[in-house]
């Protein structure tokens, strides 16, 4: 599997016809791959590190594109070409495995290295919302936390990729009849993170769910009583999609054209029936694992128009995985990290039916173990019940 990595990413800066490859060897250490990449001649002109867990290029720890290609031609590695090296003229493909994560983000994304996923798609957990889902000292806490986890997004998001954020405002229900509730404008918070860790705003997009949706939050129905100005308070039927890009002095159409696999630039073409204005109609989905999950045709939508097939696309708050299972339906691949056991558990149940049967499932698990094995651990257990 080394060497297959190995040859994607040569066959990405497009030296995979001029290269091969040594044994691979295993360095415990650092838990790496090294592969050597040898000229035609069979010398040794640089290696390919890859990461033992997530099975990403180490991009800081292989030799540089412009390096081989100056030693394949013999030249000297500071000659001057006149002309950028191909690793920067080319988007990077990551090599990625569909992976799964137990953990907090703000610690395991630190994990994944740089530029290895194609597309952040997410909903963060709702400030005090419901205790038992999320809770946080205070709002500005909660906001440090947030900008924690926008900022490891952003170093290992690739080149010009996206970061698109499922919010709304937060109600804070009041304590007693001599108080007054709170609803705090979290989306206006969640964009000025967005754009101090050195993101573009690109669209806010409406997610409005049905009419009604929102009236068993008993919000309006004081006004809708009396009637009397000044209690007016709508119901809420909309949230927010907001799109920020990674700064880049690309342009969006640099990733189109330079994509080094162009078969799947054809195939992530979107369909007619597409949405065309910024409001989008999707009912709301309910889970009764989970308190706050988002719709499958949410994630979707989204996936379709900001990646391309075989992408990875990362959801730091993955909850019951719709947005892996989404990925997984539309020929991506994905990146899951939910620190809730319960919430994990509930994947591993659903995992392996995300995949199209003519799929060979392929799933890297970091944390906890795989649901075979956690099968497997449960025959054990009952065998051991059984012989007492």
């Amino acid at each position: 599997m080394a060497r297959q990595i190995a040859f994607n990413y040569v066959e990405a800066i497009q030296l995979h016809n001029a290269v091969e490859f040594g044994l691979p060897e295993v360095d415990d250490r650092y838990a790496i791959w090294r592969v050597p990449i040898l000229s035609k001649q069979k010398n040794r002109i640089g290696e390919i590190v890859i990461d033992g867990i997530t099975t990403e290029i180490d991009g800081n720890r292989s030799t540089a594109a412009s390096v081989l290609e100056n030693r394949l031609l013999g030249r000297s590695e500071n000659a001057k070409t006149g002309k950028s090296s191909r690793s920067d003229t080319i988007p990077h493909v990551s090599t990625l495995r569909n992976t799964i994560v137990l953990g907090s983000s703000e610690s395991r994304l630190e994990d994944f290295p740089n530029g290895s996923v194609d597309l952040v798609f997410t909903s963060p957990p709702y400030y005090n919302a419901r205790p038992e889902y999320a809770d946080y000292l205070s709002y500005e806490d909660y906001l440090e936390h947030m900008r924690k986890v926008i900022r490891e997004c952003g170093r290992i998001l690739n080149e010009g990729r996206f970061f698109v954020i499922n919010v709304s405002p937060v109600l804070i229900r009041r304590a007693s009849r001599n108080e007054a509730s709170k609803r705090i404008a979290v989306p206006f918070d969640f964009h000025r993170l967005f754009i101090e860790e050195g993101f573009e705003f690109i669209d806010d997009i409406i997610w409005m769910k049905p009419e009604g949706a929102g009236w068993a939050t008993g919000r309006g129905r004081r006004f809708s009583a009396d009637r009397n100005p000044c209690q007016y308070k709508p119901v809420p039927v909309t949230e927010y999609v907001l799109v920020y890009r990674k700064k880049t002095d690309k342009l969006i159409d640099w990733l189109i054209r330079k994509h080094p696999d162009q078969e799947s630039v054809k195939a992530s073409r979107i369909q007619d029936g597409y949405e065309v204005t910024n409001v989008w109609k999707i009912t709301p989905a309910h889970s009764k694992i989970h308190p706050a999950i988002f719709p499958l045709e949410l994630a979707k939508k989204v996936i379709q128009y900001y990646s391309f097939v075989g992408d990875v696309v990362l959801d730091p708050f993955a909850g019951i995985g719709t947005t892996g299972k989404a990925a997984a339906l539309l020929g991506r691949r994905f990146a899951l990290v939910e620190r809730d056991v319960k919430f994990v558990d509930e994947i591993k149940k659903t995992v392996f039916q995300w995949f199209q049967i003519d799929q060979q499932p392929d799933v890297n698990w970091i944390g906890t173990d795989s649901p075979e094995n956690t099968l497997l651990n449960a025959l054990v257990q009952q065998e051991l019940e059984i012989k007492k």
